[in-house]
């Protein structure tokens, strides 16, 4: 099955901590992982039910080309501006081209700042 990626644009970056040795972590946007075009997927009832089970609120799904090692530990900007913390990174079977399917959880524009992330 072949995938096209036409909802939309997002840009994946790595979060760093910046806080000195000792202390409490300072998440901060760090380097700039790549630009992507993202298929919106639906977010079915056993994910959803699933992650309130363990206190997670899953707000989009979305696939991405398999192209970059991305992970948890990720956040993305969607081309609307929107910030959202990567919760799970799963790889798609039987997709071509080789996809990886994105579950994110919004987060709140107050807690972005462009050099922080909390």
């Amino acid at each position: 099955i072949t995938q096209s990626y036409n909802d939309g644009v997002a840009e994946i970056y790595k979060l760093e901590d910046t806080a000195a040795a000792g202390h409490k972590p300072v998440k901060s946007l760090g380097d700039r992982i790549g630009k992507f075009r993202y298929a919106e997927m639906r977010v079915g009832i056993n994910r959803y039910y699933a992650a309130q089970q363990n206190q997670i609120r899953i707000d989009r799904v979305i696939r991405i080309p398999c192209v970059a090692e991305i992970t948890n530990q990720d956040v993305l900007q969607t081309e609307g501006g929107a910030w959202y913390r990567i919760d799970m990174v799963q790889t798609v079977q039987d997709i071509y081209p080789k996809s990886y399917d994105l579950t994110l959880t919004r987060i709140v524009q107050s807690e972005v700042d462009a050099n922080a992330m909390v």
